[in-house]
């Protein structure tokens, strides 16, 4: 069942935050948009089972069933979207436990090493992609009362900041996290100290952005736990 889920959701990852346009993600009402979404979700997910398994077109359908209730029911904010990933998780999981031989059907399963890496991409696209994603929806209620910087300056440190913590928990390196909030906080002092409204601006974005990375981290690190070693190195002296 371990190596149904991972590939399931290695696929997941790809076709919605990936793959996934943003002509598909605006239009999502419109029916050609939501098909093309569909045809990438079920082409992801046939590639990464390597298998034509019937479950994986039922899964389709109902990736279908629940994009098309966000996007006619629900605004493109956070807790809608928190919401559709929670439904799509459930999904995954439902459907791995029922057909868990999808993965041993497969033309990929004699490689016993596969199932770790895609854990890992998986990860890395959750927490740089989808933590954008995320985060940026968190914090757009207050984006007009904060100053203009770099254009999409703010989202390039959030994915950089997400993937280092990425690295650093799945290299055993967690205390690392301490030294970077630091010097995070040493960069921004001198530009927030006197700014009420971008202090508080810039903490909730950091904690909330910590906190994603942390989270998905963690949850990597207890699946790879499940599978073969990937013999990634310890970097605790």
């Amino acid at each position: 069942m371990t190596e149904t889920f991972v590939a399931l959701l290695f696929a997941h990852a790809l076709a919605d935050f990936l793959f996934q346009t943003n002509w598909m993600v605006q239009n999502k009402r419109d029916v050609a948009p939501m098909l093309a979404h569909i045809a990438v979700v079920l082409a992801t997910a046939i590639i990464a089972t390597g298998t034509l398994h019937p479950a994986i077109f039922i899964l389709a359908a109902v990736h279908l069933f629940i994009d098309a209730i966000k996007a006619a029911y629900f605004p493109n904010q956070l807790r809608p979207f928190l919401l559709d990933q929670a439904a799509h998780l459930a999904s995954i999981i439902v459907i791995a436990a029922l057909q868990p031989d999808i993965w041993s059907m497969g033309i990929w399963a004699s490689i016993s090493w596969l199932s770790g890496i895609m854990v890992v991409l998986t990860g890395l696209i959750l927490v740089t992609q989808a933590g954008g994603y995320a985060v940026g929806m968190l914090m757009q209620p207050w984006a007009d009362d904060t100053p203009t910087g770099l254009r999409n300056g703010g989202r390039v440190i959030g994915t950089l900041e997400r993937g280092l913590i990425y690295l650093l928990i799945l290299t055993g390196q967690a205390a690392g996290i301490g030294f970077l909030i630091a010097a995070k906080s040493v960069l921004r002092f001198g530009a927030v100290k006197d700014e009420g409204k971008l202090s508080e601006y810039v903490i909730i974005g950091t904690l909330a952005s910590f906190g994603w990375a942390i989270i998905v981290s963690a949850g990597v690190v207890a699946v790879l736990k499940l599978l073969p070693s990937l013999g990634i190195p310890d970097l605790l002296p």
